[in-house]
């Protein structure tokens, strides 16, 4: 009689190989959230239509329904845009670069990571039109050929900003996509109606687990991640630059590419670790997304908090090493000026109160770290706040000084984003792979390889491997 092999925890993953990829396929099939999701959905779309109807006032009456005045042109339209692209680069760093570092630690989180990469990106799209007030002129910043007898400026930031968030954008789906065509054939074989085996076989592009797809697939997932790396750096390195190279006090300064760049990947690991605690809580995924998963979230969190947090003492430090009487104006209006609370309250959220993650209590908490990505999220949100309108509101010249107070439409259409960004999201976990089955399964597999369990190959691509060598 075969011994019953009962399954055992791993550091990275717990429960059975075989059910791993099941439980994964098994939730948009047989979805356990059906009232909760609909209830969910419904204030979601709420929100998406109250986006709808401010945007249409908006370009019906122009943003002086806004609160942006002379000099603060920009107002929240800019910072929501550079707050949302921030929260999309840390998809592509999580899935695109530790996937080509071998960290299989990713397997649990790419999927949802990749995700919000795209939808954030999605909510970003929407700011920089509607700011135009007439969304039309959007077209004068693609480089396309001189039909209108008007070429872009390409030596504008804003133009390398667009082409890199419109290139970034095309990658992170095709980054998304690739990377669910294995489970699309897992959904595929489970479905139980027609219907749905035919739209998730047309999805899956005739998946078979041959050799010969695996092979294909990985140089397709592969080369994507490839390109999205380098993507991650120029995407709010062009937003900074958007800031940097104008001449106002407290903008102008080399720091600020790299200072966005790292703010970006904080804030965006902040949401995924909301995401992770959340999703984890409410489909019992407690053997997938691990206490070492959470943990290991909370270190990167802290991480990219401490270098952010690096980045205000040195963006402080240049100001007032630089002798210059505007910049050192704008520095103290910061500390003691009419916007002193989002400067103090950056300062709190994401430099004093980021330093509990050195505790371990509040990494592997659930509810501890969704806390501190919260915190994380709506400091970095202030942060941006902070950037625009304290450089902005007193301008060279005193006479020109003007506050700039937003309205209830600018909330209304940054709540709406949130509920685009929830509408979006909800209908994914219903309808798509929440997780990266096949690659749970792999890093199970090859954790209890190492064991010296007999589990066969090292997963499915091995497996598919050895059914199509040569005897």
């Amino acid at each position: 009689m075969a011994e019953t092999v009962k399954p055992r925890l791993y550091p990275l993953h717990g429960g059975d190989l075989t059910a791993a990829e099941a439980q994964i396929a098994d939730i948009p099939h047989r979805f356990p959230l059906r009232k909760r999701w609909w209830i969910a959905l419904g204030l979601a779309a709420l929100l998406t239509l109250v986006l709808l109807g401010t945007v249409g006032a908006t370009f019906a009456e122009g943003i002086g329904l806004w609160g942006n005045n002379a000099p603060n042109y920009w107002g929240m339209a800019i910072m929501n845009y550079v707050w949302w692209i921030g929260i999309g680069n840390a998809g592509t760093m999580i899935s695109a670069l530790l996937l080509l570092l071998g960290q299989g630690w990713r397997n649990s989180l790419n999927r949802l990571a990749e995700t919000m990469t795209v939808f954030a990106v999605v909510c970003a799209g929407i700011f920089p039109i509607i700011h135009l007030g007439r969304p039309g002129f959007v077209l004068y910043m693609f480089p396309y050929p001189n039909t209108m007898g008007l070429w872009p400026q390409f030596r504008s930031p804003l133009f390398m900003d667009v082409t890199a968030v419109f290139v970034y954008l095309l990658v992170s789906l095709m980054f998304w996509y690739v990377g669910m065509i294995p489970d699309f054939a897992s959904l595929r074989d489970r479905a139980p109606t027609r219907r749905r085996a035919v739209v998730y076989g047309v999805l899956a592009l005739g998946w078979r687990n041959s050799a010969r797809h695996w092979l294909n697939w990985w140089s397709a997932y592969k080369g994507c991640a490839l390109l999205a790396v380098p993507l991650v750096i120029s995407v709010h390195s062009g937003v900074a630059l958007l800031f940097a190279m104008g001449p106002q006090a407290g903008w102008h300064t080399t720091v600020f590419p790299p200072f966005f760049v790292i703010g970006a990947l904080f804030s965006g690991f902040a949401v995924v670790a909301m995401l992770a605690v959340g999703l984890r809580s409410i489909f019992s995924l407690d053997a997938l997304i691990t206490t070492r998963h959470l943990d290991v979230l909370g270190k990167v969190l802290l991480a990219t908090g401490l270098m952010t947090s690096y980045g205000y003492v040195m963006e402080a430090f240049t100001m007032w090493w630089s002798g210059d009487p505007y910049e050192m104006n704008t520095l103290m209006d910061r500390f003691t000026g009419d916007y002193a609370w989002a400067w103090w309250s950056t300062i709190a959220c994401n430099l004093v109160l980021i330093q509990l993650l050195w505790f371990r209590a509040f990494r592997v908490t659930p509810a501890l770290l969704f806390l501190m990505g919260l915190v994380a999220t709506v400091g970095m949100w202030l942060e941006r706040f902070m950037l625009v309108v304290t450089a902005l509101y007193r301008p060279f010249i005193p006479a020109a000084d003007g506050f700039y107070t937003p309205t209830y439409v600018e909330w209304l259409i940054f709540a709406g984003t949130l509920g685009l960004f929830g509408l979006l999201y909800l209908l994914f976990i219903r309808f798509l792979p929440l997780l990266s089955g096949f690659e749970v399964k792999e890093t199970l597999a090859e954790m209890a390889r190492k064991r010296g369990e007999a589990v066969g190959p090292a997963g499915p691509r091995a497996t598919a491997a050895a059914k199509e060598a040569p005897r």
